[in-house]
C-alpha cells in the first residue's frame, strides 16, 4: 500500500503523476522556506546555525555552481537554473523512493525519458542559439582544407557525409543513455530496499537504505553533471 493508491483508484491518477506532483511540492515549500528566512532582516547575511533545510540547501547550490562555472565557463549563469532544477528534481524523487510507502517518480521511465529529452532540447538549444546555423559543423567532424574566397575563410570538411550520420545517431543515442541510466539504478536500488524491509525489516533494510542514499545522490550528481558537460560542449566554438 503506497500513498498514491486512493487517487490512484479512486480517481484514476497513475502513482507517477502523484509523485512528481509530490515532488514539485517538496521541492517549492523548501524554495519558499528558504526565500522567508533570506528576506527576514540580518538572518539573509548569517547561515543558520547547526543543519537547516536553508544551510543544506546553500551548501548545494554552492558547490552545483561552482562545478557549472568550471564546466560550462563564463556563461553558467545562464543555463544554471535549468541545471540545478534537474538536480535538485532528480536528488528528491530518489530520496522518496527510499522511504517505504511512498516511492520517487525516477523509478518510472516516463519521467527520466522527460528529463533526459529536456537535457538534450536544452543543450541543442543553446548551441543553436549560441552559433546560429554554425552549429551543424559539431556534427561533421573536423575541418581539413581552409579556402579563403573574399577576405573570408571557409573550412572544408571532407569527412562530413562519415561524420554527419554517425554524429546524429549518438547525439540521439545520449537521450537512451541519460535514461536508462537514471532508471536502471534507482529502479534496481529502490527494489531490493524492498525486498529486505519485507523479509528482514530490522537492521540490514537500513544498511541498503544507507546505500541507497549515496546512489541517490550520486545519480542526480551524474544527470546533472553530464547535462552541463553538453551544454559546454554545445558553447564551444566549432573547428
Amino acid at each position: 500500500m503506497s500513498i498514491y493508491s486512493f487517487l490512484e483508484h479512486e480517481f484514476a491518477i497513475p502513482w507517477v503523476l502523484q509523485a512528481v506532483a509530490l515532488a514539485g511540492c517538496i521541492l517549492v515549500a523548501a524554495g519558499v522556506t528558504v526565500r522567508r528566512q533570506l528576506v527576514a532582516g540580518d538572518r539573509g547575511i548569517l547561515p543558520d546555525e547547526g543543519v537547516s533545510v536553508r544551510n543544506v540547501l546553500e551548501l548545494l547550490v554552492a558547490w552545483l555552481a561552482d562545478m557549472a562555472r568550471s564546466v560550462m565557463g563564463d556563461e553558467y549563469r545562464r543555463y544554471f537554473p535549468i541545471v540545478g532544477t534537474i538536480f535538485f528534481f532528480v536528488l528528491v524523487s530518489n530520496l522518496m523512493g527510499l522511504v517505504p510507502g511512498i516511492g520517487g517518480s525516477t523509478s518510472d521511465v516516463s519521467v527520466t525519458t522527460a528529463w533526459a529529452l529536456i537535457s538534450f532540447a536544452v543543450y541543442n538549444y543553446v548551441g543553436i542559439k549560441t552559433h546560429r546555423w554554425k552549429y551543424i559543423y559539431q556534427f561533421m567532424g573536423p575541418s581539413l582544407l581552409e579556402w579563403k574566397i573574399g577576405g573570408k575563410v571557409f573550412h572544408v570538411r571532407l569527412l562530413a557525409p562519415v561524420f554527419l550520420p554517425l554524429e546524429i545517431v549518438l547525439h540521439l543515442a545520449r537521450i537512451l543513455t541519460l535514461s536508462v541510466r537514471l532508471l536502471a539504478n534507482m529502479f534496481a536500488d529502490h527494489t531490493i530496499i524492498a525486498v529486505w524491509i519485507a523479509l528482514v525489516p530490522i537492521a540490514i533494510p537500513a544498511i541498503f537504505m544507507g546505500l541507497g542514499l549515496l546512489i541517490a545522490f550520486l545519480q542526480a550528481f551524474v544527470f546533472a553533471l553530464l547535462t552541463m558537460i553538453y551544454v559546454g560542449m554545445a558553447l564551444e566554438e566549432p573547428h
